[in-house]
């Protein structure tokens, strides 16, 4: 997959030039399900839903990188993801509303097999989508000789999820179509938002998820 380039220090809106390419095992994994165990039945499942989720994606995403003292985050995981930069690339992420839409009706129909395959293909997508900026934004910091510290999101243990209002009010997601509720939560659901500090001395080989105390038991753990 591929995205277009941007300049570095002013937010980038991409509508188009981010394609996610899925097969059966993306999908399966969506879902949780290890491709190598999964049933027939799921297996069969998401290769049907493959033409219909790449029909039915939006995938689009916005960026910024910003000097450091211009954000103010607060929380312990973000405070350590944070140390050492002097900068930030903020970002969010979605694949638009439609999928989902069609996962509900699929749900309502009384299709669930169908219904969460076609959601895991959504998942697998958003991650493909924010795994191509991420890749953006580390080109971007190497062309001004820094380096990328670890990703992170709010909602994750140690940054309160109402840290979404702070990253918000420095990103016009607005532009792709994504907002936040009440609660903080993004709509369409199938968005991502995150942070990723650059800087001389960074380093990208830590990861949230050591710092979490559900890491021993969570299947969604990066390795």
């Amino acid at each position: 997959m591929e995205c277009a380039t941007s300049a570095p220090a002013v937010p980038a809106e991409r509508r188009t030039g981010c394609h996610p390419v899925l097969r059966a095992e993306h999908v399966l994994r969506g879902q949780g399900v290890d491709p190598a165990q999964a049933h027939p039945a799921a297996v069969a499942a998401a290769q049907a839903v493959l033409a219909e989720a790449h029909a039915l994606l939006a995938p689009a995403a916005v960026h910024a990188i910003l000097p450091v003292e211009e954000v103010a985050f607060e929380g312990p995981l973000i405070a350590r993801a944070l140390a050492g930069a002097t900068q930030v690339a903020l970002a969010v992420c979605t694949i638009g509303p439609a999928l989902e839409e069609r996962v509900r009706a699929l749900f309502a129909a009384g299709d669930p097999l169908r219904a969460m395959a076609l959601d895991g293909a959504g998942v697998a997508a958003l991650g493909q989508v924010s795994e191509a900026v991420g890749e953006r934004i580390c080109e971007e910091a190497a062309a001004q000789g820094l380096r990328t510290g670890m990703r992170v999101s709010p909602g994750q243990e140690g940054w309160p999820l109402e840290q979404q209002r702070v990253l918000f009010s420095l990103l016009p997601a607005e532009r792709i179509g994504v907002r936040l509720n009440e609660s903080c939560l993004m709509i369409p659901q199938k968005s991502v938002s995150f942070v990723v500090g650059l800087g001389p001395e960074m380093r990208a080989d830590a990861v949230a998820c050591d710092f979490c105390s559900r890491r021993e038991h969570c299947r969604w753990r990066a390795r």
